[in-house]
């Protein structure tokens, strides 16, 4: 009878256990200001996947293949990031093989790091999806350099030029004990495409007479700025901000409350906090792209809607969008109700979009163009404040 209590105990331990991961994830979204606005359900469910690195298992062939260059890095777990000291090529191939361990109190993580729990869920990794404790890079030191996995032994292909440096899969605010010991291998020189022999197309002012300067509400009080124009298909246009680590925004409160339970059950955070919609060319957005770490989201995000232009540009599609960066809350002046608050210097979050996306590869040609009449400052429509130097940031897909 003893025993039998016992292990009766221990369930219902498991139980709340999970319940508490689940129940936070679903408390989030009930507080998000961004439920106020939803419309009616009018998509089928989707879930939401971690971006894919450029990166496969190491093979034989691979593995036999002579370096060019080949490195020992001593990856600390009281440090976020290493420098390898190593620049990396864009197209270059590398091979890195790890070992070691570092320590979680009593919990001991190899390369590829502990098995996910429910306690990930309330993590900010920098890895949603990878274990806590793994190895994993990024190339580049900037705020949008997009961190990927690595584990005990992976090749990648890096997808632009830049420092390579190694850490762990654990929060800012947490350290570990130990060390991981990765054998770097650059094995070949540089086969991406080049710039240099992209043709450039031109962003005529008459093209951007067609695009308003802002976006508004379904009151028509005008918002945010129109801060960057895209020109590539629509495909390109998703592959390339999957590639960039942006999660495509839940449309409705119902797809949101099944992919939250989704990725509840997976152990994976919930990233793909549904946003406000907002009007261009006399519709909402055709899509939103955030960028957000797991429970600050919904205060704190990386946040783009995305319409398509009613014109192309040497027969390619043009899309063009506000990028702004939720930073906490703030009142809304129409109806005292209450509203995420951006960072008023918007030009900051062009910019980290054209990081992101640059980092991808797939990135042919970027720039910025200054429109004959350029928006410098003004009010959201919530009655925040923005402030630009008026360019639009260009980005030219391959």
């Amino acid at each position: 009878m003893l025993t039998g209590l016992l292990r009766l105990m221990r369930n219902q331990s498991v139980l709340v256990i999970r319940s508490v991961g689940l129940f936070s994830t679903l408390f989030l979204l009930a507080v998000s200001p961004a439920f106020a606005q939803q419309t009616p359900d009018t998509t089928s469910p989707a879930t939401s996947t971690s971006p894919a690195p450029a990166s496969t298992p190491a093979t034989p062939a691979a593995q036999a293949t002579k370096a060019k260059l080949t490195k020992t890095i001593d990856v600390l777990g009281t440090q976020q990031w290493t420098d390898t000291g190593i620049d990396l090529v864009a197209g270059e191939q590398v091979l890195l093989s790890t070992q070691g361990q570092v320590k979680y109190q009593t919990q001991f993580a190899g390369p590829e790091g502990l098995q996910r729990g429910w306690g990930d869920l309330m993590r900010a990794l920098p890895v949603n999806g990878a274990g806590r404790g793994a190895l994993v890079g990024k190339i580049g030191s900037e705020e949008g350099a997009i961190p990927f996995p690595i584990g005990a032994q992976k090749q990648i292909t890096a997808q632009r030029s830049g420092r390579l440096f190694l850490g762990l899969n654990q929060p800012a605010n947490e350290t570990s004990e130990g060390t991981f010991q990765v054998n770097v291998q650059v094995l070949s020189a540089a086969t991406a495409a080049s710039r240099a022999n992209v043709a450039k197309i031109a962003v005529t002012p008459e093209a951007l007479q067609q695009i308003p300067r802002r976006i508004g509400d379904k009151e028509g009080n005008p918002g945010d700025m129109v801060n960057f124009l895209i020109i590539g298909s629509e495909d390109a246009l998703k592959r390339t901000f999957e590639a960039g680590g942006w999660m495509v925004a839940d449309r409705t409160k119902k797809q949101a409350v099944f992919n939250a339970l989704v990725s509840s059950l997976n152990k994976n955070a919930y990233l793909a906090m549904p946003m406000s919609e907002l009007y261009l060319f006399g519709r909402v957005q055709d899509f939103g792209f955030e960028h957000a770490e797991p429970v600050q989201m919904v205060a704190q995000r990386h946040h783009l809607r995305v319409w398509k232009a009613p014109l192309q540009l040497q027969g390619q599609d043009v899309w063009v969008g506000a990028a702004t960066h939720d930073i906490g809350f703030e009142r809304d002046q129409r109806n005292n109700g209450v509203t995420h608050k951006i960072d008023p210097e918007i030009d900051k979050e062009r910019e980290y979009l054209g990081e992101t996306l640059d980092g991808t590869g797939s990135v042919a040609v970027l720039d910025h163009v200054l429109p004959s009449d350029p928006l410098k400052e003004a009010h959201t429509a919530t009655g925040g404040t923005f402030k630009s130097d008026g360019r639009i940031l260009v980005l030219q897909l391959r």
